[in-house]
């Protein structure tokens, strides 16, 4: 059964003649919108788009469907402003906070889905560690804010979820073993220990403890992921970071999944202000509905990379 994300996906494809950015700007797996894509095309009986690997274009019947698809968005979306003006809600400023590695992952193509479909109401972003965030809702000065594993009691829209791997250098006695693919926390308590929280109250030492064990050999605290990457690389320590932290080179360390698979949680959290804002509410509701024509909520896994 088609539905709008399926047209919108259609028309992003188009547009981008690329199934793999498509998939980014609107924040699902490729392999889930190449899914989606055939059952339109399935279920439609016609071709709309020949593939390569390089290239992905419309055929002729599937340039006009494109076209039609494209008028009918654009319809949706003036009834969608002729209803939020009349609930009050075209216009207006939305302030939403969270710590960087979900503004770099998860946030954007939903905040670009968002400002098409809602172009009179600003979103103001502010970053801040999840301590901050909390703060913030709890004495609303934020309108919107994702928290860390938040509990079911507060309601909160689950955005998706990051699993925690092991990073270590790439001289590490553990790089040098091919065969191995995944490690456990007891096997890395020993280690000089690079601690990186990123400002957040989860982080290596918390996990461990929650484990009952202990690190043993803290060599240097830091906040900054960058700057915890750079140390491990140059064989200071090794260390237990959330996987959309990884930097896209790893050129001086190996990635372990972990052999007890932990996560944190990303949940949207609305502050007693926010849930009066009419633009606020119409943002929530824009991510459920996203969320039920897509593959949120999101896991964030590491991509293991071999090393020199």
């Amino acid at each position: 059964m088609m539905n709008l994300m399926h047209w919108r996906l259609l028309v992003a494809v188009a547009d981008a003649e690329n199934i793999s950015r498509a998939a980014e700007r609107y924040g699902i797996t490729q392999s889930g919108a190449s899914q989606a894509l055939t059952q339109m095309e399935e279920a439609l009986g016609v071709k709309v788009f020949v593939r390569d690997r390089r290239q992905t274009t419309a055929t002729a019947i599937g340039q006009q469907i494109i076209d039609r698809a494209r008028r009918m968005l654009s319809e949706f979306e003036s009834i969608q402003n002729l209803v939020d003006a009349s609930r009050g809600c075209h216009l207006g400023r939305i302030t939403l906070a969270s710590f960087p590695s979900v503004f770099a992952n998860l946030l954007p193509p939903l905040l670009q889905s968002f400002s098409r479909r809602h172009p009179g109401i600003e979103i103001v972003s502010l970053e801040g560690t999840d301590e901050e965030v909390e703060q913030w809702l709890t004495n609303s000065s934020i309108d919107l804010g994702v928290v860390l594993n938040p509990c079911p009691s507060r309601g909160a829209l689950l955005l998706g979820r990051d699993s925690w791997v092991a990073a270590v250098p790439a001289n590490h006695d553990l790089a040098r073993k091919s065969s191995v693919s995944t490690v456990a926390l007891k096997d890395l308590v020993e280690e000089p220990f690079i601690l990186a929280t990123g400002g957040c109250y989860l982080n290596g030492q918390s996990l461990v403890e929650r484990e009952g064990l202990q690190l043993k050999d803290i060599k240097i605290t830091v906040r900054d992921w960058t700057t915890a990457f750079a140390l491990i690389s140059e064989g200071m320590g090794i260390s237990i970071v959330p996987a959309s932290t990884l930097p896209v080179d790893r050129r001086g360390m190996r990635v372990f999944e972990l052999s007890k698979p932990i996560y944190r949680e990303f949940g949207l959290v609305c502050s007693s202000a926010g849930e009066s804002t009419p633009s606020a509410q119409a943002f929530l509701n824009d991510i459920r509905k996203s969320a039920l024509g897509s593959d949120l909520p999101m896991t964030v896994h590491s991509t293991e990379t071999k090393v020199a």
